[in-house]
């Protein structure tokens, strides 16, 4: 029995700290790829659930990361989503450019 029970914590844990990232290229442009890089990010619960309480969510637009970077033209736009066990998650846009 106790076997069991350590087994069943061992497997609680490792779910408990599993996680998933995702890189995806949104948007490129003829500009030449520039050294300034900026970011804009935002945090959720239960993305499926779409509740975004107004103390995480902040503007994760493309052009407050490019605000953000001093960027004033854009080269490429990628956008960074991490989770854990999709009940709490980042979105972050990263904008590259000069």
């Amino acid at each position: 029995m106790k076997k069991l029970t350590t087994l069943i914590a061992a497997a609680a844990l490792t779910l408990g700290l599993a996680a998933c990232t995702s890189i995806s290229p949104v948007n490129a442009t003829s500009n030449p790829v520039g050294s300034k890089v900026g970011e804009a990010e935002t945090m959720y619960l239960f993305r499926s659930l779409t509740i975004k309480p107004k103390f995480l969510y902040r503007d994760y637009s493309i052009q407050t990361a490019a605000k953000n970077g001093g960027i004033s033209k854009i080269s490429t736009v990628d956008v960074l989503n991490k989770n854990i066990l999709g009940i709490i998650g980042w979105t972050t846009t990263i904008v590259t450019g000069e």
